[in-house]
């Protein structure tokens, strides 16, 4: 069984895991300093991309009325996520049961020690697990708070604080598992290398059915062959169809299409976009899982895929609207984020390039014209900016992938080599992992805020919705002047 599809790994990886793989297999696998600073670096980028920048990304863009119930909900969703992920997250996204969920005995982190290593890319190079958890935390953590941007201003905070306990339990643990879980470079190594190894008949079909074993542990759409390098169908498709689902159902805001509802800071947007752009260089750079070369491949790509979003936004903005807005900007730097999330480890820098260019002027379709024609109330724009960013984001990361066009290839660690790229098997690989996010994310979480509002209800009464969420939820006010 030859397997070609590892997680989220770049060529400089490969070129270690290779040179590891030429040395003995059964070596106790080392942790790095250097690896375990960096991912600790990662870790904190990731949870700055939550609180403040998308806190306040997002608040910028609300209402002033409505600017701290944003930012309490942003804060929130950090909070609950994080103590469920140790509780039960982590156990059940990152450990084997089977291919649509983990199982349970990490559960309450047992066996998580200071002592205890997590794989890497890179065959005998390990970081502390307890490393890895967290990480993968603040994962956990943003993606149900970027849900939040498309019903703000109008769902009420009992009604929040319900729903995304549930939904990240329901959905976004599967759909990581599904993508991301694999028996990891080692198991291979080693099972390879006993494979290699035996000399008789009974001895290799033994060894041949533990590989076997080995590669059939990882999640479903792993198996497929899909690639996501960050999170463009775990993050970003996962929660922008949450989020216009969410949109639907809770209704437009009082108001909507009648009256102006215009950002009341702008300045607080940029600040946030600002941060999330540094924040993510944790994240994408981050999921290399090592200070190595694949980790600055995702760095560069981080670096020119953005600028190109934004440039491309605000000049086909520039061009339809006749002036170049700092939103338009903004939106468009975000846009690139997200679209070259999937691909930050895996394509060349001038293929980021083209990607960012692309993905501004498809998401500013989506976020004006397709938006207005279908007059659906997504208040920031989740669904135009993740959903589909991380839908062509992770569409082109199987092309970009090709080294015929400047990408790093896909390593197939029993063969010990770059795979040969095969285009159509790459594109019904990535086209899979969008329709299966698509669809586990669209009915799951339409169920889940149908129970809600069954429960608490989703909406304040029209008086509070009017008065504003910070004083009718929370009792505050964002400004007191």
């Amino acid at each position: 069984m030859t397997y070609k599809n590892p997680y989220r790994a770049g060529l400089a990886t490969f070129a270690i895991a290779m040179l590891a793989a030429s040395t003995a297999f059964a070596a106790e696998p080392t942790v790095n300093k250097g690896d375990n600073a960096w991912m600790m670096t990662s870790s904190v980028l990731v949870l700055l991309m939550t609180i403040p920048g998308l806190a306040l990304f997002y608040g910028g863009l609300a209402r002033q009325k409505n600017m701290l119930s944003v930012l309490a909900h942003v804060f929130y969703t950090v909070c609950i996520v994080v103590v469920l992920w140790a509780l039960y997250g982590y156990s059940v996204t990152f450990t084997g049961g089977s291919p649509f969920i983990g199982g349970f005995s990490k559960l309450f982190l047992a066996g998580v020690t200071p002592d205890s290593k997590a794989a890497t890319f890179s065959v005998g190079a390990n970081i502390s697990e307890l490393i890895y958890v967290c990480f993968q935390m603040t994962f956990a953590a943003i993606t149900p708070a970027l849900i939040v941007g498309a019903f703000a201003e109008r769902m009420k905070f009992s009604a929040l604080a319900l729903f995304i306990p549930l939904w990240v339990t329901l959905i976004y643990f599967p759909i990581a598992h599904m993508v991301w879980y694999w028996a990891g470079p080692d198991a291979i190594a080693d099972a390879t290398a006993a494979l290699a190894a035996a000399t008789d008949g009974a001895a290799k079909a033994a060894a041949q059915a533990k590989l076997d074993e080995v590669m059939a542990d990882a999640g479903q759409v792993f198996l497929w062959g899909a690639i996501d390098f960050a999170g463009g169908t775990v993050v970003h498709i996962n929660a922008g169809i949450a989020g216009l689902v969410g949109a639907l159902l809770v209704g437009k805001r009082i108001g909507f299409g009648k009256e102006l509802m215009p950002p009341h800071s702008l300045t607080q947007t940029m600040i946030g976009a600002a941060l999330l752009w540094v924040g993510w260089f944790g994240f994408n750079a981050g999921s290399a899982l090592e200070a190595n070369g694949s980790a600055a491949l995702a760095m560069t790509n981080t670096f020119v895929a953005t600028a190109a979003a934004a440039l491309s936004w605000m000049f086909a903005e520039w061009i339809v609207k006749g002036k170049p807005s700092l939103l338009g900007a903004l939106s468009g730097c975000v846009a690139g984020l997200v679209a070259v999330t999937p691909a930050a480890g895996y394509a060349g820098p001038m293929g980021a390039i083209v990607l960012g260019l692309v993905v501004g002027v498809v998401c500013l379709f989506f976020c004006s014209v397709v938006k207005n024609a279908f007059g659906y109330d997504d208040a920031l724009d989740v669904f135009g900016v993740h959903c589909i960013g991380g839908i062509v984001g992770a569409i082109a990361t199987g092309i970009l992938v090709n080294p015929a066009l400047g990408g790093t290839g896909i390593f197939d660690y029993v063969a010990n080599k770059i795979a040969d790229y095969d285009f159509m098997a790459q594109l019904v690989a990535q086209g899979k992992a969008v329709g299966t996010t698509l669809v586990w994310s669209g009915v799951g979480s339409a169920i889940l805020y149908k129970i809600v509002d069954l429960v608490v209800g989703l909406r304040p009464t029209p008086e509070a919705e009017r008065e504003g969420l910070d004083l009718a939820d929370h009792g505050e006010r964002a400004y007191n002047m």
